[in-house]
């Protein structure tokens, strides 16, 4: 079982590596957002802090996001849980 913990914690600690760098390009957009004037566009600025925060709940089309953090979260604690009861 001790394996198969380790096994869980190194997907989960991926999973959240892949989250954070997603993280980035929330911060980006919303720093472009926070710097924009009057003659910019708000809408497209939004739009791309959208797509970016959808990035990092949901994944991209090859990467995972904080949904699939929360599952590999969920079946870490249950198989410590398990060991530990």
């Amino acid at each position: 079982m001790n394996e198969e913990i380790a096994t869980a914690r190194e997907r989960l600690e991926d999973e959240f590596r892949s989250v954070k760098e997603s993280l980035g390009d929330m911060y980006v957009a919303l720093e472009a957002l926070r710097a924009a004037g009057p003659e910019d566009d708000l809408v497209e600025l939004l739009g791309k802090v959208e797509d970016a925060a959808k990035k990092a709940r949901t994944g991209g089309v090859i990467g995972s996001g904080a949904k699939a953090h929360a599952k590999a979260l969920k079946a870490y604690r249950e198989l410590t849980e398990a060991q530990n009861p």
